[in-house]
């Protein structure tokens, strides 16, 4: 591990929060944070924690001796100043004197302190970093010092490789124990450059951010060579043979099982590795062993539950049998999770509530491993601490044997509230843990869509035949972008196969993508009645088809929203081209209500008209104007309420549809009021 620091760069930091009132002490906190945060090997996901001991002034003016330390909520891979609160050092110091504190009022110490009560909540670890001396205090929780701590004989190994370099702190949950364990243990090594906290981390320190960094970097270092050093042995792999079906087959099953019952599912996201670390763990002959020993650091346990789910490899042809094997072993984790909680809850001064008996990780022998979340970032987070603890396990196993801190602390850990406060756990929005398409999302009412969409919490992808342009779109907006040219079959599917990779399945499709053709029916071609009828039609039945085939798949139901226009119900003069595929574009929503009900899936659609924004893109309405004989002027005639329609207007009338979770085979009228192209 080489050390990032330059001179130049952390002058540059100094310099660039020198005008924000922000002294040299903590833009260099800042600076070595983010070298520590940048590095997955050191920190993941809000994981490890950082200190700087300098002064402050109060609002009286008078210069305080402050700790600025990590906030809750704060990553170390992208801090700000804010992120690092000051607290009063000197009354928390003072609680070293103490013998012991609850956490209420360890908590409510550290806030009265904050020089600013605005401020997050200061690190839990915020005590252990006030009771030590050094001016800057570096915590992580770095792979290679894990795979040496986490092991029956880790404190010998430890000892052998850091001598008297750095104490050895005996496991001890996060806190105030803690916090005073290790001030005891400095006071007794005070020549010691950090302290190892087996099957826990690592903590560095010195009296500038560079030397407290640059040994940070050389400690882990010195914990990778001595892995490099050990056996060559991996997991003895088991041979799973045969073909193993494709993700897109087999993923909506798996994300439909453990969303649970089809009345009332609490759906999950999907995030799938198969890096060679995390094959080598999957694969292993003795998985039922190391994966199930705990997790590689207690931090995880909040993401990752206290070990994963292992399930059946799914086989071509064969979905019956995977699911049934799924089933079984997903009514056996839970209970085995219901067991786990009866037996530490009964040794809880304060009795808990048991959290949800869903897997976070699971593990799949000849695919890999899959992270579960309420979100994409969620899963997404999941599944990188997966992939973190094959990596460690695999390190580990080469000194020697896999083993975590015992069952009844990783309860503690995983039920302290404390810990699952991390989660921020507040109200989901109404769309959160759907997965939505969104086809021609890249403009006009589908870009409107789409950000519709995200604002109500679901995970969106635009579709659209500009892989360009719904690229820039999902820059822009932050979310997944495909293309999908909804004219070609092979494209609607190739592009739902991949959402379904992506995510796990997909909950929602919105079938917008279109374009106008005019012209006197009496005279138009064939050709161009049959190219309308190929993206008017055929491209939302494509769309609608590949999106009900996951769907069912899932068990979970869904919903499709189709962009019908207003000329399925009041054909414009010179416009059959476009208003015939679209009136059957009516019907086959309403045939997908008939045939899909009965799965859960709900088909509805949006009668739009004299969309200012345009219907499908900026030309339509100047074309549609033309044909049907509109001026600029006149434009507004017709609409009874005289109110201008925007694509936003449409894309919540698309939220609207999907949120009513009892309609189907509805048209929603958009257009400001057209009472000849109301339904009767």
């Amino acid at each position: 591990m080489d050390s990032r620091w330059t001179g130049n760069d952390a002058q540059a930091m100094i310099s660039k929060y020198k005008d924000d009132g922000v002294g040299k002490d903590l833009a260099l906190r800042v600076y070595t944070s983010r070298l520590l945060g940048g590095d997955p090997r050191l920190v993941l996901h809000g994981g490890g924690n950082t200190s700087v001991k300098t002064t402050a002034r109060d609002i009286a003016g008078d210069e305080l001796d402050v700790l600025c330390v990590k906030g809750s909520g704060w990553d170390l891979g992208d801090i700000e100043p804010p992120g690092l609160p000051a607290v009063r050092l000197h009354p928390i110091r003072a609680l070293a004197a103490l013998d012991a504190l609850s956490d209420e009022d360890m908590v409510n110490v550290q806030r009265s302190n904050l020089m600013d009560s605005t401020a997050p909540n200061p690190s839990v670890e915020t005590l252990l970093h006030a009771f030590l001396p050094h001016k800057y205090v570096d915590h992580t929780h770095a792979d290679a010092v894990l795979a040496l701590t986490d092991q029956p004989n880790g404190a010998d190994i430890c000892a052998e490789v850091y001598g008297d370099r750095m104490a050895l702190v005996p496991y001890i949950m996060p806190g105030f124990a803690l916090a005073k364990s290790c001030g005891e243990i400095y006071a007794a090594n005070p020549g010691v450059d950090g302290l190892i906290l087996l099957k826990h981390g690592i903590f560095t320190f010195g009296e500038t951010a560079q030397e407290a960094y640059e040994r940070m970097i050389e400690m882990v270092s010195l914990a990778e060579a001595r892995l490099a050093s050990a056996s060559s042995k991996i997991f003895v792999s088991t041979k799973i043979g045969g073909e193993v079906a494709a993700a897109a087959d087999f993923m909506p099953v798996l994300r439909g099982l453990v969303a649970g019952p089809s009345d009332a599912p609490k759906r999950l996201i999907l995030d799938h590795r198969n890096s060679d670390a995390a094959m080598a763990f999957v694969n292993g002959d003795d998985i039922a062993r190391y994966a199930q020993a705990g997790p590689v650091t207690p931090d995880h346990v909040i993401r990752t539950k206290p070990w994963p789910l292992i399930i059946p490899t799914p086989r071509p042809g064969a979905l019956d049998e995977f699911r049934a094997g799924v089933t079984k072993a997903l009514r056996d984790y839970e209970n085995a999770y219901n067991a786990y909680f009866q037996r530490h809850n009964a040794n809880q001064t304060v009795p808990k509530i048991v959290l949800d008996p869903i897997p976070r990780v699971i593990l799949v022998p000849g695919v890999g491993l899959f992270g579960l979340g309420a979100s994409a970032k969620a899963a997404s987070i999941a599944a990188d601490l997966a992939e973190t603890t094959a990596r460690v396990v695999g390190q580990s196993e080469k000194l020697g044997r896999f083993e975590s801190i015992p069952e009844a602390d990783v309860f503690d850990v995983e039920y302290w509230s404390l810990e699952q406060a991390k989660l921020g756990k507040g109200a989901e929005k109404p769309l959160a843990r759907q997965v939505v398409a969104v086809t021609g999302g890249a403009s006009g009412i589908g870009l409107a869509t789409a950000r519709a969409f995200l604002a109500q919490g679901a995970e969106v992808v635009v579709l659209d035949r500009d892989a360009r342009a719904a690229s820039d779109v999902a820059s822009e907006l932050g979310c997944v972008s495909l293309e999908c040219d909804v004219t070609e079959p092979e494209s609607v599917n190739r592009a739902f196969a991949r959402i379904a990779e992506i995510f796990g399945g997909v909950d929602m499709a919105v079938s917008n993508a279109g374009a106008a053709w005019s012209g006197r029916i009496g005279e138009v071609s064939e050709e161009i009645l049959r190219e309308s009828f190929e993206l008017n039609f055929y491209g939302h039945q494509r769309v609608a088809q590949a999106a009900v085939r996951i769907m069912r798949a899932q068990g979970t139901g869904g919903a499709l929203l189709f962009n019908t226009s207003k000329q399925a119900i009041n054909p414009g003069p010179d416009f059959g081209p476009y208003g015939l595929p679209k009136a059957a574009t009516l019907f086959l929503m309403r045939q997908y209500a008939l045939d899909h009900g009965a799965d859960g899936i709900r088909s509805n659609a949006v009668n739009a008209d004299r969309i200012r924004t345009g219907l499908l893109n900026d030309d339509m309405i100047s074309e549609r104007s033309a044909a049907r004989g509109l001026s600029e002027s006149d434009y507004m005639s017709g609409n009874l309420l005289g109110r201008e329609v925007t694509a936003d207007d449409v894309a919540q009338a698309f939220v609207s549809l999907a949120l009513a979770e009892k309609t189907t085979g509805a048209v929603l009228t958009v257009d400001g009021g057209n009472i000849a192209a109301a339904l009767r």
